[in-house]
């Protein structure tokens, strides 16, 4: 008796617990409250099989308790049970499986006219690159990163040089509008998050995943790295602002281009004859002479 009241108790508490918990989603700010429902029908056939497996579990324990003068059947198999095991988790497996699939498949379905922007993530900050007036992200590659070049772009593509490059700063998206979202990463394997966008996605070295959204509401939201990836993952955290059209045009014209900034890394006119001239002239000085 004792342990089926325990039983009893434990599902009472839980089923309590989840619908008064103080836990609990963020306001949503993008167009994904599909991912919401998609929880939610999780946690309804979730639930319910859970209840429902405690609630058996006191019952046999109660039923099928030890009593004087009272003998066990052992059966082995009972096939009519067995069906109806099978039948109620396929359907309750299909009940999970199938809303998820048909969220997943808009989740990477971009609409038309959407617009673009690449996150790259590195061991341990976040960077963004978003179109310039062309509307189009130049070309890249690993192998042109370097000091000068953090993103590694094409400098022989014209699509590129007015890409306005932010590094370890905040990303703005503009209100209402569709974007798609471009992941990479430097190093290890991340993840890119930010809970009230319900969107998320790991970024595998080597490969362009990707997601699109279309933020609902103006505000500061934070991003998180939801792949852990070294000792400073904890640390690896970034800010996206959603702002109005008028907004998000005053601080993109604060923003600097790639052609900006590979102009300014480059040395002025005339400097690279200036070293070498400067280099031939101290090695004449040090030169043994005749």
């Amino acid at each position: 008796m004792i342990v089926a009241v325990m039983l009893l108790l434990v599902t009472a508490g839980t089923v309590i617990f989840h619908f008064m918990s103080p836990w609990w989603w963020t306001p949503i700010a993008s167009n994904w409250g599909y991912i919401d429902d998609t929880i939610i029908i999780t946690f309804w056939i979730t639930g319910v099989v859970f209840v429902a497996v405690m609630l058996f579990m006191a019952y046999c324990v109660l039923r099928f308790r030890h009593r004087a003068g009272q003998r066990s059947e052992y059966e082995p198999e009972n096939k009519k049970l067995e069906w109806w095991l099978t039948i109620i988790t396929g359907i309750g497996v299909a009940g999970m499986l199938i809303p998820g699939l048909f969220v997943w498949n808009q989740f990477v379905t971009v609409p038309p006219g959407a617009a673009e922007i690449e996150v790259m993530a590195q061991q341990w900050q976040w960077s963004f690159r978003l179109p310039g007036k062309d509307g189009e992200l130049g070309t890249s590659n690993a192998l042109l990163i370097n000091g000068d070049n953090p993103f590694g772009l094409n400098p022989d593509d014209p699509n590129g040089r007015d890409d306005v490059l932010i590094e370890a700063d905040d990303l703005h998206l503009r209100l209402d509008v569709p974007v798609k979202v471009s992941l990479r990463s430097l190093d290890v394997l991340h993840d890119f998050y930010v809970p009230e966008f319900r969107a998320k996605m790991d970024m595998v070295p080597g490969m362009v995943t990707y997601f699109w959204l279309t933020p609902i509401r103006t505000g500061t939201f934070d991003i998180l790295c939801f792949e852990l990836c070294g000792v400073g993952h904890h640390d690896m955290r970034g800010n996206v602002v959603v702002d109005d059209a008028a907004a998000y045009e005053k601080w993109l014209q604060e923003q600097e281009t790639f052609a900006q900034t590979m102009a300014r890394a480059a040395p002025p006119m005339g400097q690279e004859t200036d070293i070498a001239l400067k280099a031939d002239q101290a090695v004449a000085r040090t030169s043994p002479q005749d």
